[in-house]
């Protein structure tokens, strides 16, 4: 007798668990992660950054056109590994979610609640029929009342606090570098070098600033911003990671 694969049947659709209690869609959604395009953040008491590599898909394409960190609030960063579209969507959900609570409770959202609110929604997509996971995973960097805080969504709708991540491509690499150098006690500055050199690790050549962005909060002024490119440039060429 022929047996097909152990998801024949148990796949067709997103409300349908296997024997084993699987949701395969869930699981072929997170394979768009590990092929999206590698984003690093890194936090300690002191402030926290992300960092986050593009590429040029085409030959006349305007890489200046492609966003991959963005300011929430003005207290918090994202980034995202996985779909562009889908990660689009969930980052200007994120962005209605920060700007109606300033208007409701006249403050600014705790970054645990606003992660929660996107993983709510991303909940909702598995155990719906007749849609699909969302095929990306979002990174949230912000300073609130309880002081730095990082989070990254999963695809089910979970997420988890780190101090140091990397998502797409070059986890695996990336990861191991960052295990490997990680201080708690390092400053906004160590951070990004830290991250630019994560980044690195877990390409095949030397990075090209120009396709690099990199965005940072501060403890003491706890307002996201982003480098322009040249500061890129100059952090790339002091740290080797451009050669």
């Amino acid at each position: 007798m022929a047996f097909g694969p152990p998801a024949l049947g148990y796949d067709r659709a997103i409300t349908v668990f296997s024997p084993d209690g699987k949701l395969y869609q869930v699981e072929y959604a997170s394979e768009n992660i590990r092929k999206g395009w590698t984003t690093i953040a890194i936090k300690s008491d002191r402030g926290g950054v992300i960092v986050a590599e593009k590429r040029k898909i085409a030959p006349l394409i305007d890489v200046k056109s492609v966003e991959k960190v963005y300011a929430i609030d003005s207290h918090i960063g994202a980034s995202f590994a996985g779909l562009a579209a889908d990660g689009r969507v969930l980052i200007d959900y994120a962005r209605q979610i920060a700007m109606n609570y300033r208007f409701v409770y006249d403050e600014q959202i705790d970054v645990e609640l606003l992660t929660r609110y996107v993983c709510d929604i991303k909940q909702l997509y598995t155990q719906h029929a007749g849609v699909r996971p969302f095929g990306v995973s979002l990174i949230f960097l912000g300073v609130d009342r309880r002081g730095v805080r990082l989070f990254r969504t999963e695809i089910n709708g979970y997420y988890f606090g780190y101090n140091a991540l990397a998502v797409g491509m070059g986890e695996q690499a990336a990861t191991q570098f960052l295990e490997r150098n990680y201080d708690e006690r390092m400053g906004v500055g160590e951070q990004i070098e830290l991250a630019l050199r994560a980044l690195r690790a877990s390409s095949e050549g030397p990075l090209d600033p120009y396709y690099v962005e990199v965005g940072y909060i501060d403890v003491k002024e706890a307002i996201f911003r982003k480098l322009a490119a040249e500061e890129i440039r100059k952090i790339a060429s002091d740290t080797g990671v451009d050669r």
